[in-house]
């Protein structure tokens, strides 16, 4: 790859190839931890060979050995029993899943789910079964009986997804619907009845199958609750959303992600023997870093898992034990010593919404050379966590602001549903109001848009409809024509985008509208056009149409095509040279 940046050709990038070099600003670090029966042991996800694989260690012991997969995988989870890693590998880094099973010892290799051009999802094992549960294209509910060696159908129905089995059999905790409007119920499988538990998209049985725990999404803030012999109990609500919680083996003691403070963490554990808000059994948990996920207990319950990262700090796997004490690593990379921790900013959009927006700033007063980074979803946030290309674009004098503009979730039901349909003309608007506050404030010279996925697609729309505005602009995997979008995405995606986007036929006016490429005779900023060849979510024809559109009117472009990559770049060495050529693309039209 040369360093010149021309107008018209395409640079198809090297297919991956493993390599020595330490990608230390690349790594995306270690993820998805899952824990042995007893805690003694965790297995996770790391890309430190290069592509996403699963290893194995002691916890405590820094040996730890790889489980070697042909393709990057995704997710890890360990059996009750201990006998088994469930594996989810995305091919070609696609989109597509598929579910393998393993010995924690790496022998005994054999695919159970997601084959040819099926894709598997939400894998959960059954507690004190040996089975396991997941979700086949949101069409089919699976339960894959790892002794027996069979797959049996549990529902079969549009946009459904597969939560929880109760230790009888006789009932299933089922997800259903799109993006945004999806409800839990109860099925009896006998009776092929089901009774709504509430709005959300996760919920789980206790050990004995007496009562539900569900986040319920019924009210403005996410908040968890328990439901029994028809009667709710809130467990867990405030002027903040419960993102994610997990529960012991034995029902006990309830692990609770919050997510405050603007996209910050926030970790409780719950004592569900007396969970009344009134008995204030809870223990707040010490945080390593300023956003959690992925929690995880043992089947014993003595140890708790979760990934953790900040600005600068790669995703770490951490434990703690059961009353939040002995917190300790268990693969985890240092923090860089000169990383940039961003501020909050408040701002004020065109109809007097209040945005957030994440600020990395260099270090003396401005005007400085900025650029708007736009999250994907849009019901994605984006939180002060581990940011290469961010950290690397200040080290280089330029701002990065990475506001949540109306569609973002982590601000209420109100807020991540202010875009929908036609209401997506004012999240454009938002991108206006934000370099808006940059000028006012005296943060922003020359200024750039960039995002990935919706981020691109808002990047987009922003350059054609306030061409005025931008110096520069990178699409990453963006949409750019509804229509082609939804003719030619996974039908499962297509389907469960609809109550985001619009219909593509009742809504086909809108949506033509929405659709920058139908006004990309009014973008005039130099664009790069990133995106990976196997993406089949947003794919690949999304960005040549914006290509072949620049070329034909003369307009400064380069486009990035990633062999072996999909929806994201798996592999260290794509995401090396994605940073080092977004750096230069930048730098070279916003601080000449």
């Amino acid at each position: 790859m040369t360093g010149q940046f021309r107008r018209a050709d395409v640079t198809v990038l090297p297919a991956f190839r493993p390599r020595a070099a330490d990608l230390a600003s690349e790594i995306a670090g270690n993820w998805s931890p899952a824990l042995s029966p007893d805690g003694r042991h965790a297995a996770y996800v790391s890309d430190r060979g290069g592509i996403p694989a699963v290893w194995v260690q002691p916890i405590g012991s820094e040996l730890a050995f790889q489980i070697p997969f042909e393709h990057p995988v995704s997710e890890v989870a360990w059996s009750s029993g201990g006998g088994w890693l469930a594996c989810q590998v995305a091919p070609g880094g696609a989109p597509r899943h598929e579910v393998w099973l393993v010995r924690p010892d790496g022998s005994d290799p054999h695919q159970v789910g997601g084959f040819g051009a099926d894709t598997a999802d939400n894998m959960r094992w059954l507690p004190g079964w040996p089975v396991l549960a997941l979700t086949e294209n949101l069409t089919t509910a699976v339960l894959v009986d790892v002794v027996a060696g069979t797959r049996t159908v549990v529902v079969e129905d549009e946009l459904v997804a597969l939560c929880d089995v109760d230790p009888s059999g006789r009932a299933a905790l089922l997800r259903y619907g799109p993006r945004g409007a999806r409800r839990i119920v109860l099925r009896d499988l006998a009776a092929g009845t089901e009774t709504t538990i509430a709005r959300g998209e996760q919920a789980v049985f206790s050990p004995g199958g007496g009562c539900v725990y569900a986040r319920s999404e019924d009210g403005e803030f996410p908040a968890l609750i328990r439901v029994a012999g028809g009667a709710t109990e809130v467990l867990a609500s405030g002027p903040a959303e419960v993102e994610s919680f997990a529960v012991t083996a034995d029902g006990r003691t309830a692990a609770v992600l919050w997510n405050v403070r603007g996209g910050e963490s926030a970790l409780e554990l719950l004592d569900l023997d007396h969970a009344a808000p009134s008995a204030g059994r809870s223990v707040t948990v010490p945080l390593p870093g300023t956003v959690i996920s992925g929690l995880s207990w043992s089947f014993d319950g003595s140890t708790l898992a979760f990934t953790a990262e900040g600005p600068g700090q790669p995703h770490g796997v951490w434990a703690c034990d059961r009353d939040g004490s002995g917190l300790r690593a268990i693969s985890a990379e240092p923090a860089a010593a000169d990383a940039v921790h961003p501020s909050l900013e408040k701002i004020t959009a065109h109809d007097g919404l209040t945005l957030t927006g994440w600020l990395f700033s260099p270090p003396g007063d401005g005007p400085h050379p900025t650029v708007v980074w736009l999250h994907g979803g849009p019901e994605a946030q984006e939180r002060p966590g581990h940011g290469p290309l961010f950290q690397t674009l200040v080290r280089h004098g330029i701002a990065v602001l990475a506001p949540n503009v109306r569609g973002s979730s982590g601000f209420g039901r109100t807020f991540v549903n202010a875009d929908n349909g036609a209401l997506r003309y004012a999240a454009i608007e938002d991108v206006r109001s934000c370099v808006r506050y940059l000028r006012e404030a005296g943060i922003a010279g020359r200024v750039g848009v960039m995002g990935r996925s919706y981020g691109g697609y808002l990047t987009l729309a922003a350059l054609c409809a306030y061409p005025e505005l931008f110096d520069v602009g990178i699409d990453v995997c963006g949409m750019s024509n509804f229509a082609t979008f939804y003719e030619h995405t996974e039908p499962w995606i297509a389907a469960a985008a609809i109550s985001k986007y619009g219909d593509p036929e009742k809504d086909a006016e809108l949506l033509r509208d929405l659709s920058p490429i139908h006004r990309i005779d009014r973008l005039r900023a130099p664009l790069m056009v990133v995106h990976g060849e196997n993406d089949s979510n947003v794919p690949v024809i999304e960005a040549e149409q914006v290509v072949a559109a620049l070329a034909a009117r003369g307009v400064g472009h380069r486009y990035l095509l990633f062999p072996g990559e999909g929806h994201e770049l798996l592999h260290r060495s794509s995401r090396a040279t994605y940073l080092r050529e977004t750096t230069a693309w930048l730098t070279t039209h916003l601080r000449s």
